[in-house]
Formats: structure tokens, C-alpha cells, sequence
């Protein structure tokens, strides 16, 4: 955040908690090793984020700020410049060849033969490093060690 330090009230403590164990809590900031979990479990979690932190800021109300250097304007970010363009990318492909499954096929051994699931499984692995630096600004705030 600029290595700017600004003393954070109480309310902006408040949200940059709640915000950042949403990050740190799914796979926006976990990693998905290769072999572990569906992609599309892990967008389904990284879709999540929109609701959980529009809830989150709509409670703490216009306090937190919108500008770069708010809990607001962090949280503002990461679904405008972190989430959106990753989900607009992935999600309608991925839909499209889930589409495609064959009966009598697991959703698991259909993913895995998806050409593209390898690249959006290294995609997510680049995400979740910027996402990561959203992590450690709001538990500064937050006042926690990340």
C-alpha cells in the first residue's frame, strides 16, 4: 500500500479481518496442488469472494473507503483486478466442457482429460501470488501476522 501506515480504526480492522480470512481461507491464497481438488471447486470458492465481500463492505459501511489506500479500495481490487478477469476467462470455458461430459463419466476424470486444465490450473497458481499481496496489506491493517 505504498509503505504509506496509517492508523486504522476499529471498523477498518474489522472488515480487513474478515476480508482477509476469505482470502486466506480458500483457494484465492491456498494453493491447489496438481493432482488435489477440481477446478471447478476452485472456482466455484473464488466466485464466492463476490458475495462474501460485497456483504462484508456493505456492513462496515462507506467508512472503509473506496480509494487505493482502503480496506475498501483492497477489496475493490482484488474482484476488479484479480477475480473478474480470471473468472470472465475460465469459468465460461470450463462450463462449456462440463457441458460436454459424457454419462457415465466423473466430473473428476472429465476434468482431468480437458486440454485446458493444466493452464488454468497455472493461471490460478499466478492469481493466487498477486492475491497473496492483497492477503498481507489487510492483515497489516487487520493488525495480524500473515
Amino acid at each position: 500500500m505504498g509503505g504509506a501506515k496509517w492508523k486504522a480504526d476499529t471498523t477498518e480492522r474489522a472488515a480487513a479481518w474478515e476480508l482477509y480470512i476469505e482470502l486466506v481461507t480458500r483457494v484465492a491464497v491456498q494453493p491447489l496442488d496438481a493432482d488435489a481438488g477440481l477446478v471447478r471447486e476452485a472456482l466455484n470458492s473464488l466466485y464466492s469472494l463476490f458475495g462474501s465481500t460485497r456483504e462484508i463492505l456493505r456492513t462496515a459501511g462507506p467508512k472503509v473507503g473506496a480509494s487505493k489506500e482502503s480496506v475498501g479500495g483492497i477489496a475493490i481490487a482484488v474482484l476488479k483486478n484479480g477475480l473478474r478477469p480470471f473468472m470472465s476467462k475460465w469459468h465460461p470455458s470450463l462450463q462449456e466442457w462440463e457441458a460436454q461430459k459424457p454419462q457415465g463419466v466423473s466430473a473428476v476424470a472429465h476434468e482431468k482429460g480437458w486440454e485446458l486444465e493444466p493452464t488454468l490450473r497455472q493461471e490460478l497458481s499466478q492469481l493466487r501470488i498477486g492475491l497473496e499481496a492483497y492477503a498481507c496489506a489487510l492483515a497489516d491493517i487487520a493488525g495480524v501476522e500473515h
